[in-house]
């Protein structure tokens, strides 16, 4: 059996945990830049506001209904995110972080010491509500594909109180008819308009049809896949890390600029920004990574054809975590991809190919970096201790410097930002 917990609206659910007189209000969150809407509350949903919708095409809306605004406060949100996920990694023997604000469990077995799945949700549930603040649904079903439609459905119907167990074939059926075609995990808007056209509407319709039509008309093994886990035979497995623990398998640092950049230093210092940080996580998680990509990404409304995003990859010489190194590189690439007197919006960088910290694959001429260079990791270790005393950033590469007194061009506006009340000891939370 699996279970995916889902943490309700998550960036509006985190700043009401700090802010307990916006629970019935309308709240909507930004993205980078302050321009799209990228999270509701349910009294949002209400009105009319539409995800991904740009704020200006809105506001006479929420100026209307005193909607509140907030910029997003990653800082803030990752961090709930880690402690709703460290929670759940305490209660269910696997578990899957599938995005900030998802989590998938594995509860095979775990009948004979809870009984009823159900009520352990309820109680998992509960205590996420207790620590963190943050609603969650929860849904659990036979397979992964069956978990994340039981959670929409709970979701969407109050009455089940957050809540809904796929474990009976009644139970089952029943929720594959509450959920359209378009909504089933998997099914994008094009196979939802080919279904549609077919006389295939629900979950339901799709679970009764048979693998070989699947194959033909949903992409081959992938849509097999897809209608044998609505039938409840499990397809796929959790995919947690190697090592047991939260790690990621890829970090990404990207950001969308406060305004457009043409400048080859403004595109550098944000770029050894954003290594300078993917960096620091990397070494948080006791990784090291081989590979290294680096993009730039021009206004795609704007008149420029196409292709509006240039990136490059290299795949280093051995796998390292070390800040320097990697905005080296990173310069390196940038030098390929960028073009004089082309106008950019938005570039980050993207590390893969990781290897556990302290044992590098090596080739036959290679020595290992500790062995080269000895000093390296515990420079790396001094620069993360200064910056988690003195705050981020407070020591970085010279390359993402900007003028004293500046702010630095690639800074996104956050006209709205509340506090980062967890990570930050100059914006704690202050109790009166």
């Amino acid at each position: 059996m699996f279970a995916l917990v889902d943490c309700n609206n998550f960036y509006v659910s985190c700043e009401r945990a700090f802010q307990p007189k916006l629970a019935g209000q309308p709240v909507v969150v930004l993205s980078n830049n302050d321009g799209c809407i990228v999270s509701r509350s349910a009294e949002a949903k209400a009105l009319g506001i539409k995800m991904g919708e740009p704020l200006f095409q809105v506001r006479p809306l929420i100026e209307q209904h005193q909607v509140q605004v907030f910029s997003s406060n990653y800082a803030l949100y990752g961090d709930m995110s880690s402690r709703v996920m460290n929670y759940l990694t305490d209660v269910a023997p696997e578990v899957e972080v599938y995005s900030i604000d998802e989590a998938f469990l594995g509860l095979h077995g775990m009948q004979r010491y809870f009984g009823s799945l159900e009520k352990y949700a309820r109680d998992v549930r509960a205590e996420v509500l207790q620590r963190t603040h943050i609603p969650t649904c929860v849904g659990i079903a036979p397979t992964k594909t069956l978990a994340k439609l039981a959670n929409r459905v709970a979701k969407k119907d109050a009455s089940l109180g957050g809540v809904l167990s796929l474990e009976e074939p009644e139970c089952r059926q029943w929720a594959l008819t509450q959920v359209p075609i378009e909504d089933v995990w998997g099914i994008g808007r094009q196979y939802a308009t080919k279904l549609y056209d077919q006389r295939i509407t629900t979950a339901a319709d799709l679970a009764r049809c048979s693998e070989a039509y699947a194959r033909k008309h949903l992409g081959g093994v992938v849509g097999a896949r897809l209608v044998r886990e609505l039938q409840g035979f499990p397809c796929h497995q959790l995919a947690p890390s190697e090592d047991g623990t939260l790690a990621r398998k890829s970090i990404a640092c990207t950001r969308t600029f406060g305004r457009p950049l043409h400048r080859f230093d403004d595109l550098l210092a944000a770029v050894a920004a954003f290594t300078s940080r993917a960096a620091e996580k990397l070494r948080q998680q006791g990784s090291v990574a081989h590979v290294l990509t680096v993009f730039l990404s021009q206004n795609r409304f704007g008149n420029t054809p196409p292709p509006h995003t240039r990136s490059a990859q290299i795949t280093l010489p051995a796998a390292t975590s070390n800040t320097l190194d990697l905005v080296s590189y990173a310069h390196a690439i940038l030098l390929r991809i960028w073009q004089p007197g082309t106008i950019y919006v938005k570039a980050g960088v993207v590390f893969d190919g990781f290897e556990a910290a302290g044992q590098p694959q090596l080739n036959l001429f290679e020595k290992a970096p500790e062995i080269t260079r000895p000093q390296s990791a515990a420079l790396m270790q001094q620069l993360d201790k200064l910056n988690a005393r003195f705050g981020r950033a407070t020591v970085q590469v010279a390359a993402a410097l900007s003028p004293k007194g500046q702010t630095a061009p690639w800074q996104g506006q956050t006209q709205h930002r509340t506090p980062a009340r967890t990570t930050s000891w100059d914006e704690l939370w202050e109790v009166g």
